[in-house]
């Protein structure tokens, strides 16, 4: 009874949504990884392309489910150390540098007027 207390049912970084759409930032960010095999790049996309093109099964809970387990084995099958590198870059919200304000010299703006023509 313990493990299920332990275990968040509700993701702690912002929900169900927001862990989907870092989930699916994740997938693209390891596609464009060089280090990744292309091999396995073949899953999600497999999956993806399954999930266009219709076939014979009833219903659209196959498909889904298809292009879940394609993905999940992407993630799963790529190397660790490349996922973590690229969970640590998108859970990262800070952008690099620092803040300063503009510069914008004072000779640079141009002065006008503003008119609304009425016919």
């Amino acid at each position: 009874m313990s493990d299920k207390k332990d275990r968040e049912l509700i993701p702690s970084n912002g929900g169900i949504i927001n862990d989907l759409a870092l989930r699916i930032k994740l997938i693209f960010r390891l596609l464009g990884d060089r280090r990744i095999s292309p091999f396995l790049k073949l899953l999600p996309i497999g999956s993806a392309l399954y999930f266009i093109i219709p076939d014979l099964a009833i219903g659209p809970l196959d498909d889904v489910a298809v292009v879940w387990l394609g993905t999940y084995l992407f993630v799963e099958l790529c190397p660790p150390e490349i996922v973590q590198e690229h969970l640590a870059a998108l859970s990262d919200s800070s952008l690099p540098g620092q803040w300063r304000d503009a510069d914008v010299p004072q000779d640079d703006v141009i002065e006008g007027e503003f008119w609304e023509k009425k016919d």
